[in-house]
């Protein structure tokens, strides 16, 4: 965990992810939330804005009450806002976004104490098309592979909430299952990226890196196609010495 202030670094990092000229995220787009310990988290409460996210626009939140949606066949949405409300630590606090329950999960997975959503232009236009699987399973150049990971965990389109929580729980398992990593992309057809990471940093890198690499595709694309690297040199890049030292030094 963090040995900062869990509040002020999610605020930080908000502001990051919800600066304008990065087009990841506009008006109450996206959301963010930071593990604060056993069992609680911070996140953005719902429509609040990134860029100007202020404290009383996050809610602390206990996962507990929004995991047991997971267990639930089917939640209404009577039920969904049932549990955003009686999982907030001070029932003053305003509700948490509906999206709070796929970071309470997310929160949970080792060594991820921050999450960053947002709807990156460049990434959603590769998300909105068949390019999609492409971009979650395969590698263009070397820091991709250091910020992102070797690959990313594509979902198919699910309604927001306890639908879409699981559809991305079922995801992460069945890529831990096969890579034995945890993602540090996750990408939601047709709505946007999800980044993991122990540090915001790592969070923002992730980020950051997924959108540059989308904007390079979109002109790959146009000048023929993208050229992809071999699972070969993807494993090379992945388990490099150097690399895993420079992602440390990134705080990645």
């Amino acid at each position: 965990m963090s040995a900062a202030n869990p509040l002020l670094e999610l605020l930080a990092l908000s502001h990051e992810l919800g600066l304008e000229s990065r087009q990841l995220a506009i008006l109450g787009e996206g959301n963010t939330s930071a593990r604060t310990g056993a069992g609680t988290f911070l996140v953005k409460a719902s429509g609040a804005n990134l860029a100007t996210l202020v404290p009383g626009g996050v809610t602390e939140c206990r996962a507990d009450v929004l995991l047991g949606l997971l267990a639930q066949a089917e939640a209404s949405d009577a039920d969904i806002e049932a549990a955003l409300l009686a999982a907030r630590v001070d029932p003053a606090a305003r509700k948490p976004s509906v999206e709070a329950v796929f970071h309470a999960w997310l929160l949970g997975l080792p060594g991820v104490n921050f999450v960053g959503h947002t709807h990156p232009v460049a990434v959603n236009a590769l998300l909105c098309s068949d390019r999609a699987p492409d971009f979650a399973a395969r590698r263009l150049f070397p820091d991709e592979i250091v910020c992102c990971g070797p690959s990313s965990v594509l979902v198919p389109y699910t309604d927001p909430g306890a639908a879409l929580a699981r559809a991305i729980r079922d995801g992460v398992e069945r890529h831990r299952a096969a890579t034995g990593l945890v993602p540090r992309v996750i990408l939601l057809e047709n709505h946007g990226l999800i980044a993991l990471g122990a540090t915001p940093p790592a969070v923002l890198a992730a980020t950051l890196m997924a959108a540059k690499v989308a904007a390079i595709t979109l002109g790959a694309c146009a000048a023929g196609g993208p050229r992809y690297l071999s699972d070969l040199a993807v494993r090379r890049i992945a388990g490099r010495a150097d690399e895993h030292y420079r992602q440390k030094m990134l705080g990645l």
